[in-house]
């Protein structure tokens, strides 16, 4: 490149010629021409130098492992997605606002997982909602349709929105906190599965009874002359059916009457049922007469 034709020829000896000592390792090669043989060196250069030349590397694949990390940094850097992945809002179950949550990739850095050797695609955190029953419905058992929006990929990957109707049977005794799932019900996106839909039973307050376990719990006032001589318990029960518990004993402070059968059906047996404790709410006089002072001695006096 030097020299040209005339370098060929041998009439201009290129860099190195003569083979010295000193010169660089390389094959010899001879020319002829007008003043005799001319002896010059050829260094052809090493592939791996030019590649550590051009990449900081002597292997041309050696630095895609540091590629693939650095496209993944593009995550946080201001390059591509904003930090910390994808922030979707799918629609709330039956209406009533939104349900926000960030969803972030994982594998291959924080960008593009899957590329150069990245890892499988990452399933997105589960979707949670409350599902509130009466105790009615909880006693008897009773069937509930959510309609959810959500959106799903084509077969071009491109997302379109579509609305399903996903219906829950709701098992007699199922208590506070029962969670039935729906696989993979939530958004799809690229390189991530769709999370899993949640719902999570909860109890609405009932104006009469209170729930603790399998058991009912329901709490009467009563004043203190009905606390003395007796007192008979009206109750509707849950299904329906008017429950009557005459109690003859005196009702003190902190008694309770137990009347078994009566409470929650037990979820792996329905058949059987815990039990219905009454509590009481004794009203005490505010102040008495004397007339009342010394009729109360008289009555109840040792």
């Amino acid at each position: 490149d030097q020299y040209g034709e005339e370098g060929l020829k041998g009439q201009v000896p290129p860099p190195g010629a003569g083979g010295g000592a000193g010169g660089p390792a390389g094959a010899t090669f001879f020319s002829t021409g007008a003043d005799g043989p001319t002896a010059f060196r050829f260094n052809p250069r090493n592939a791996e130098d030019i590649f550590a030349e051009f990449f900081g590397s002597s292997s041309p694949f050696g630095g895609m492992g540091g590629m693939g990390g650095g496209m993944g940094g593009m995550g946080g850097g201001g390059h591509g997605m904003p930090s910390g992945g994808i922030r979707f809002s799918p629609s709330m179950f039956g209406g009533g606002g939104d349900h926000t949550f960030t969803q972030t990739f994982g594998g291959g850095g924080q960008g593009y997982p899957g590329m150069f050797g990245g890892g499988a695609p990452v399933k997105a955190a589960p979707i949670e909602r409350k599902l509130p029953c009466s105790l009615e419905e909880l006693y008897k058992g009773t069937t509930k349709k959510m309609k959810i929006s959500r959106e799903i990929a084509d077969a071009s990957r491109k997302t379109i929105p579509v609305e399903e109707i996903l219906t829950i049977d709701v098992k007699p005794g199922w208590k506070k906190g029962t969670k039935i799932t729906f696989p993979e019900k939530g958004n799809e996106q690229p390189h991530t599965i769709a999370a899993d839909l949640v719902f999570i039973i909860d109890e609405k307050p009932h104006p009469v009874y209170t729930r603790d376990g399998n058991d009912l719990v329901a709490t009467q006032k009563i004043p203190l002359a009905e606390a003395l001589t007796g007192y008979t318990v009206h109750l509707t029960t849950l299904d329906g059916r008017s429950l009557t518990v005459p109690i003859s004993s005196v009702i003190h402070p902190g008694y309770e009457e137990v009347v078994r059968g009566e409470g929650m059906p037990i979820p792996k047996d329905p058949s059987r049922k815990g039990n219905l404790r009454v509590k009481f709410d004794i009203k005490f006089p505010a102040r008495l007469t004397a007339d009342q002072k010394s009729g109360v001695k008289r009555l109840l006096g040792q």
